[in-house]
């Protein structure tokens, strides 16, 4: 098992660098995060131009047809940068609904809007606070209208379609299905996160316009496939973070002085910046791990997508709550952009789930993969 990128992906993630440092610059995430746009739609439209969006998307759909290799390579540049686009819902879950349950006829409406940006696709899963089961959905499609409440839906304010999760009577008690969200039986309310510059609102499906995505009572087999695989990509956005946080702390430390010389040279410094780097590469191994079982899609991804996920969580916290406590009183202030990765790295530890739901996700792999 080789735990490193090609020299293919290295050189993509160059590219994506050089992109990310010329078109989004920490002052694009500080004007979106404190303007009335929801997203960065010239990055968008740039990220698309890329060929970004359409990374997995396959050929006969107007995509690239490349691996998830290059994708995770792609989502930890994003990360690092703290884009404020609505990458991760249109590509890691939408995008991923219409490839594993999409009927050729969807596939063909759907992906080549998604593979040229031109097309923003959300996921609709939870409706309250808490874990969301098959039992706790009160969405229901009635024929070929659907109505409920979704909240939070992360892009949902942007978005031209979500793919909805809602009850069913049959299978595994849940089904999914395609809603446009520019239609009449669909109002959109956006709300407020701890990140301002990753958009979510608040879905009222009202005997929307809905088709049904795959087979009704599949859903929830797909749903946790899906998030399986999401994981494994918020992860590697994550661990891009992570590295920005350590970043911006070292640099911080080498160029602040008290007493005559950096911080930086201080014991405690030392020790706080040397475990954001261990627990960095902690989950930098994980997400290795994950990059390979999706990639493969090997019988190991549910333990290796929780693994990542939660490593990533932990790491990415850590790294940012440090970051901002390196730059002592000044950095919690509004004038720091310290608090750009601290306020990403909350609002990525719930966007699919909390900590405590992936711990629980690992729990059960193993205890499945024991039982085997």
């Amino acid at each position: 098992m080789n735990f490193e990128f090609s020299e293919e992906q290295n050189m993509l993630r160059e590219q994506a660098q050089g992109f990310l440092a010329s078109n989004c610059s920490m002052a694009v995430v500080r004007r979106v995060l404190d303007g009335d746009e929801p997203y960065d739609a010239d990055l968008w439209k740039k990220v698309a131009e890329m060929g970004w969006t359409a990374t997995v998307i396959p050929e006969e759909y107007e995509g690239l047809g490349l691996s998830y290799l290059e994708l995770s390579v792609i989502a930890e540049e994003l990360g690092r940068a703290l884009a404020p686009i609505p990458f991760s819902s249109s590509v890691y879950l939408a995008t991923e609904a219409i490839l594993a349950a999409g009927s050729e006829e969807q596939k063909q409406a759907y992906l080549p809007g998604l593979a040229a940006g031109t097309s923003i696709g959300c996921f609709a899963l939870g409706e309250s606070a808490g874990q969301t089961s098959p039992a706790s959905l009160t969405t229901k499609a009635d024929g070929s209208s659907i109505t409920g409440i979704k909240i939070p839906v992360a892009d949902g304010d942007v978005a031209n379609f979500a793919i909805v999760v809602g009850r069913s009577d049959k299978g595994d008690g849940a089904s999914l299905y395609i809603v446009d969200l520019d239609q009449d039986g669909v109002s959109r309310e956006s709300i407020t996160t701890i990140d301002p510059s990753r958009s979510h609102a608040k879905l009222t499906l009202n005997a929307a316009g809905a088709q049904l995505l795959g087979n009704d009572g599949e859903g929830w087999s797909h749903v946790q496939s899906i998030l399986n695989r999401a994981a494994v990509l918020f992860a590697w956005e994550q661990v891009g973070g992570c590295d920005t946080a350590l970043n911006m702390a070292k640099e911080y430390a080498m160029g602040r002085f008290a007493f005559g010389r950096p911080i930086a040279t201080y014991q405690a410094i030392k020790h706080k910046l040397a475990n954001i780097y261990v627990k960095n590469t902690l989950a930098r191994s994980n997400c290795y791990y994950g990059a390979w079982a999706i990639s493969t899609d090997a019988d190991e991804l549910p333990i290796a997508a929780a693994t990542a996920r939660v490593s990533a969580i932990q790491a990415y916290y850590y790294a940012s709550k440090e970051n901002v406590q390196t730059h002592g009183g000044m950095g919690f202030t509004w004038e720091f952009d310290c608090q750009f990765p601290y306020r990403r790295s909350k609002l990525l530890a719930t966007n699919i789930g909390s900590e405590a739901t992936w711990q629980d996700k690992l729990i059960t792999a193993i205890e499945k993969q024991r039982a085997a």
